[in-house]
């Protein structure tokens, strides 16, 4: 098994589309035999789902993510784990785990970042970013 996270800066980066680099872990027996940060070189949208079929990946956390990024990675046989947020060791235990945290309609479309969005709270401040779209009041678990 093979998990990428959208990565930046050790935390879970929140817009698949526009990330530059990936952690890449090689799972063996249930535990992380190994690690590294790759750069995309530039690479974006649908061909981050070729990128990451290209590394061997067979699984992917992030944040928010696009309808067409979507449908390059269920082609390219990648499960999908969006809306996760915080550490990316940290979510790659909690998978390990069967505790990962993510919400599978977290969507990201970018040419609608309305980021007044009614939640009752800005969820910048729980170091989770929305993308700017109404998830029912429910923002990584803060209400």
């Amino acid at each position: 098994m093979k998990i990428a996270v959208t990565y930046d800066n050790g935390q879970v980066f929140q817009h698949f589309g526009h990330t530059e680099q990936f952690k890449l872990y090689e799972i063996d027996g249930g535990k992380v035999a190994s690690s590294q940060v790759v750069g995309t070189g530039g690479s974006g949208h649908g061909a981050l789902a070729g990128f990451l079929q290209a590394h061997g990946v067979d699984t992917l956390i992030c944040g928010g993510i696009g309808g067409g990024a979507r449908n390059a990675l269920a082609e390219a046989g990648i499960r999908l784990f969006p809306g996760a947020s915080g550490s990316a060791d940290a979510q790659v235990e909690a998978l390990l785990a069967g505790q990962l945290q993510y919400d599978p309609d977290t969507v990201c479309a970018h040419h609608e970042h309305d980021h007044e969005h009614g939640h009752g709270h800005d969820c910048g401040h729980h170091g989770h970013d929305c993308g700017g779209h109404d998830h029912g009041g429910s923002c990584g678990g803060h209400n």
